[in-house]
């Protein structure tokens, strides 16, 4: 990956925030997974920012549109670095890292999927002028496709 690079956070809390594996982070009283994940938020923004990075978006989540009825995020975030090396930079940051805790007490399952801007929107998948065997100089020009979901899985079929 090169240029700028967006990470797609999905996240589940705990109900309650596990502590566990770093007392020293721990609150006196019990708090929830959201509390202790609003902390490390806290925290992580400055060692962020001074690395290059930003918290581009913060939002509350829940059942999905499209996917498994039985799945849920409580938040979705999206973080920007200018680089992969500045991510790592991040990542690495001791002071960052003393605080890593409060994301570990309060995360019960989460997803990290990196996201690189398309150079050129116009050759993408959805794009006539693509090379991809559904926009190929063969197509009829009538032809119509229909987007379907189905078991989790996209498919995209002629109509």
């Amino acid at each position: 990956m090169s240029g700028s690079i967006v990470m797609l956070n999905l996240l589940r809390f705990r109900e309650t925030a596990d502590y566990s594996a770093t007392p020293k982070l721990a609150p006196k009283t019990a708090i929830s997974g959201a509390a202790a994940f609003k902390r490390y938020i806290e925290h992580t923004l400055p060692y962020l920012r001074e690395t290059g990075g930003d918290l581009l978006f913060l939002g509350s989540g829940g059942g999905f549109l499209i996917g498994p009825e039985t799945e849920r995020w409580d938040m979705a975030m999206l973080v920007k670095q200018h680089s992969v090396e500045s991510f790592l930079a991040f990542a690495s940051h001791s002071a960052y890292l003393a605080g890593l805790g409060h994301r570990t007490a309060a995360v019960e399952d989460s997803r990290l999927l990196p996201l690189t801007e398309l150079t050129d929107p116009q050759r993408t998948l959805f794009s006539r002028s693509s090379s991809h065997p559904l926009w190929s100089a063969n197509a009829a020009p009538n032809r119509r496709l229909v987007i379907c979901n189905y078991n989790c899985s996209i498919m995209i079929r002629e109509i």
